[in-house]
């Protein structure tokens, strides 16, 4: 993946209303999702328990936690874009989240992306949305549907 350099917001601006690049693909393992099912403390069985899964599930696997799709978006957009100006980045919030489809143990994930609006803030910042869905190799539907936004400052 080539990353896109900017070396201002004023330079980033030009984004707006545009694809960034497809993301790397990650692959999403157990050891992955046990962490985040400590961190967040849901260790809900379908998503830890990989022999109950394996009989029980519907998907005959442990799954990701939907909130684990979510997370990885600000690393994700990290590998998009860069912006050599930027002392301090912010996650704003989230506009709309969807989870269309299962991530089962094993499955790699990869992000793609476009700026929807930038907005200016006071104390030389922005608000950037972005549309991001995740994508699951060899699946039509995405894991993660979101529309994301942060705050970046100079």
């Amino acid at each position: 993946m080539n990353t896109l350099i900017f070396e201002n917001i004023n330079d980033f601006k030009t984004m707006n209303g545009r694809d960034l690049p497809a993301g790397n693909w990650y692959t999403v393992t157990q050891e992955m999702i046990n962490d985040f099912a400590n961190a967040t403390l849901d260790r809900q069985w379908i998503h830890v328990d990989e022999k109950r899964a394996a009989q029980e599930s519907p998907f005959k696997s442990t799954v990701a936690h939907g909130f684990m799709s979510v997370a990885m978006i600000s690393r994700m957009l990290e590998e998009a874009f860069f912006i050599k100006s930027i002392k301090m980045g912010l996650n704003y919030g989230l506009n709309k989240v969807r989870f269309p489809n299962p991530v089962p143990v094993n499955s790699e994930l990869r992000m793609l992306s476009s700026i929807k609006e930038i907005e200016s803030l006071a104390n030389k910042g922005i608000k950037v949305t972005f549309t991001c869905i995740i994508e699951i190799k060899g699946q039509e539907k995405p894991a993660c549907v979101a529309e994301f936004l942060a705050a970046l400052f100079e």
